[in-house]
């Protein structure tokens, strides 16, 4: 392991729920939630001001409900989050060639790969400047953490939460994780924490207590032998540069169960297309067609089928989900579809129509209780998502507060505005339309110097320390 905190772990604060607020001015300073808003929905993020309540991300939403009934509660825009993430991860990459991106909002950065940081001092000027930069070209906030490994980085992270910076000085890792639950440790989910429970083991400390050879005997030899070097503080793994798409997929979870035959087809017809548009704006193709069925009693059923050259065409992503589909009994019911593309290349196949029927494979999935969809929702037609933005021929542009019983509720604001006035109108209003998700108003954009690009280069700069560099 290094000698210098030069890994970086970025957590942006409240992703979802902070771009939203930044979005609508009216929402500043309130509780945002932001998920699936059907009965199964669950809590994707929840604002600062929601979690006073008590409410978490992975909530069932109608637990969130109760808890907090006059927040704000919004579907998720993924194209809106996934714009803002791009500038983060191009704040992250003009630090170093070695970024490692977790999610949208989160990501590892070896400093020493780029020539950013070598020392404790530099790592700090290295992590200030980007909260800064964060700021600036964003409006949102972001906690780091700075350490020798990419354990105890996330570690610095979550303590730095939120907005905040906090470096894990080398030699103080052992006595810093003794303390802390199993659960800490990357690889310890909630199975593997119960079975440590069960065998007397809850802290860091008792892992080390336990010994190596107690660790693989109750998690086996690779398990037992990487969570013993972790509770010693041994954590080897380096950042790994973003690895290419494995599979592009798209999944709706229904608020009531359907048993319509018909109606599942066409549902898995239209996750076929919702697929291949995606798969298209990657640029991207895939040979292998898998489908997801989540059925009433939460078995989860997976089928896919090779074909013999890869495709980005939707009638023949549609035809082989439609072929899965006829090997799922769904008369109980189905709670939840998806349908997605694997073996993924950056070319297509001419002879399309010339697949071999693949055998089916079933993978069942551990039972999820709750799901939020985590992919653009489909533009239904005048289906109105509450916080997507809207622009109407006379009042302009803002965003749809909720709808219901034939109306939609719109608040005229955009991210530069001050807090607009709200209207109601027909849900087939021809004068109100769905638009693409407003840009917001940073500090940066501002000062006219645009999005990442002439402006970013001194970020470089920021990562280059003080003179003196040995």
């Amino acid at each position: 392991m290094r000698t210098a905190p030069t890994i970086l772990h970025l957590d942006m604060d409240a992703f979802y729920a902070s771009a939203e607020q930044a979005a609508k001015p009216s929402l500043r300073g309130k509780a945002v939630i932001v998920g699936g808003l059907g009965p199964r929905g669950v809590v994707a993020t929840a604002s600062y001001e929601a979690r006073v309540f008590g409410v978490h991300s992975a909530m069932p939403m109608a637990q969130a409900r109760r808890l907090a009934p006059n927040a704000a509660y919004l579907v998720p825009r993924f194209q809106f989050y996934r714009s803002i993430s791009d500038q983060v991860m191009e704040l992250l990459r003009a630090l170093s060639p070695l970024v490692e991106p977790l999610s949208l909002d989160e990501a590892f950065v070896d400093l020493e790969a780029g020539g950013a940081a070598w020392d404790e001092e530099s790592a700090l000027l290295v992590g200030a400047r980007l909260r800064a930069d964060i700021r600036d070209f964003t409006g949102l906030t972001g906690s780091v953490g700075l350490a020798a490994s990419k354990m105890l980085a996330k570690i610095a992270s979550e303590r730095a939460k939120p907005d905040g910076l906090v470096l894990i000085e080398p030699g103080t890792e052992r006595a810093l994780l003794g303390p802390l639950s199993v659960r800490t440790l990357p690889g310890v989910g909630p199975a593997t924490g119960d079975h440590l429970r069960r065998a007397g083991i809850t802290t860091v400390d008792e892992i080390a207590e336990a010994g190596e050879d107690e660790l693989v005997r109750l998690l086996g030899k690779a398990h037992g032998h990487a969570l013993y070097a972790m509770a010693l503080a041994h954590d080897e793994r380096p950042v790994v540069a973003e690895r290419e798409a494995k599979s592009v997929s798209v999944e709706d979870t229904y608020d009531v169960d359907i048993h319509d035959r018909v109606r599942v087809g066409l549902e898995v017809r239209r996750l076929a297309d919702r697929c291949v548009r995606r798969l298209r704006a990657a640029g991207l193709s895939g040979r292998t067609i898998v489908l997801k069925v989540r059925r009433y009693d939460f078995s989860t059923l997976t089928r896919s089928e090779t074909l013999r050259g890869p495709t980005d065409d939707p009638a023949v992503v549609r035809e082989a989900a439609g072929r899965l589909l006829d090997s799922v009994d769904t008369t109980g019911g189905v709670r939840l579809l998806g349908v997605g593309v694997s073996g993924l290349a950056d070319y297509t196949q001419e002879d399309l129509f010339a697949q071999a029927a693949g055998e089916g494979v079933e993978e069942p999935e551990e039972e999820t209780r709750g799901e939020v969809v985590m992919g653009e929702p489909e533009p239904a037609e005048r289906r109105w998502h509450p916080g997507h933005d809207v622009r109407h021929s006379v009042y302009g542009l803002g965003w749809v507060q909720g709808s219901g019983v034939g109306r939609v509720t719109v608040r005229f604001e955009t991210p530069g505005s001050e807090p607009g006035r709200v209207r109601t109108f027909r849900v087939d209003d021809p004068a109100l339309e769905g638009v693409e998700p407003v840009p917001l108003v940073t500090r940066r954009a501002l000062a006219g110097a645009g999005p990442l690009g002439a402006g970013s280069g001194d970020v470089g700069e920021a990562g280059a320390g003080p003179p003196g560099r040995p």
